[in-house]
């Protein structure tokens, strides 16, 4: 083979290049392209552990974090129902004290309008009385004066004396109405049966007195006069009852009985003095030979 020029080597190719150097690269080059497989390798390698490792814990955690907003999502709803519970609950709490609190005004309204129905019940019945008692006091006044003016002109009879007795004894006037009573006694002219009356007004006289003798013998003298005089009897026995003399006392009761059986007072007493007395049935009376 001819050898070239110099200038001609210069523009030849260059020679086949030998199995040894085929794969050499420049070091520079060689270097650099290394350094940028390596940072490559780590970047794969890296990214793999990463998805490796926060794969499944991302979901997890997206999972929790999912749950947990559900859960704070649910809380307003929780606290919504819960203070709308606490309102409904106070709300019914406050309408059971209303409640109370009303039943409580309609039970003092109802007792005061039944103290105030009382009080106007006392007021009327403590009126009425008071204007009964004036209406009978003045009554007996002007029934005393008409009675008084006939006594006085001397023509008042045994009758009139005995209502004019009678008037005084109901305003009180005991001395008065002893007087008018023993004058009707002295000038009766009628049925003597009726004049036990008279014998009676005059025992309750000289009894309100407390001239107990003088009373007990004047009850004597109208149930002499009429043995059925029940109230004479009673009588009897109440001031006989009064001097201490039970067992008198007894008999007068028993005697009222007699004539009257279901006569209360009479039983009562005679119940009583029994008891006190210590005495029961078989006391003897004096009515068997009257009837």
């Amino acid at each position: 083979m001819a050898t070239l020029p110099t200038a001609a080597r210069a523009f030849a190719f260059p020679a086949k290049p030998s199995a040894a150097s085929s794969f050499s690269l420049p070091r520079a080059a060689s270097s650099f392209s290394g350094r940028q497989v390596i940072t490559r390798v780590e970047e794969v390698f890296v990214s793999t552990q990463v998805k490796e490792i926060s794969g499944p814990h991302s979901e997890e955690d997206l999972r929790r974090n999912r749950n947990l907003l559900q859960r704070l999502s649910m809380l307003p709803c929780g606290a919504t129902a819960w203070l709308s519970l606490a309102q409904s609950a106070q709300s019914s709490e406050g309408a059971k004290l209303n409640m109370v609190y009303e039943v409580g005004e309609l039970f003092e309204l109802g007792i005061q309008l039944s103290y105030l129905l009382i009080l106007l019940g006392l007021l009327g019945t403590g009126t009425f009385y008071v204007i009964r008692q004036v209406l009978v006091r003045r009554e007996l006044d002007l029934s005393a004066k008409d009675l008084q003016e006939q006594v006085r002109s001397g023509e008042g009879s045994a009758t009139e004396l005995f209502e004019l007795g009678a008037v005084m004894l109901r305003r009180k006037f005991y001395p008065a109405a002893i007087k008018y009573l023993q004058q009707a006694i002295q000038r009766w002219d009628r049925d003597e049966q009726d004049l036990a009356q008279v014998y009676n007004a005059l025992g309750v006289s000289y009894k309100r007195e407390n001239k107990l003798e003088k009373a007990i013998k004047q009850f004597e003298k109208a149930v002499e006069l009429q043995p059925g005089y029940v109230t004479a009897w009673n009588n009897l026995g109440d001031a006989y009852e009064q001097q201490k003399d039970l067992k008198s006392a007894l008999r007068a009761f028993e005697e009222a009985l007699l004539f009257d059986p279901n006569n209360k007072v009479a039983r009562e007493r005679r119940d009583d003095l029994r008891s006190r007395a210590g005495m029961y049935k078989g006391v003897p009376v004096k009515t068997t030979d009257k009837r």
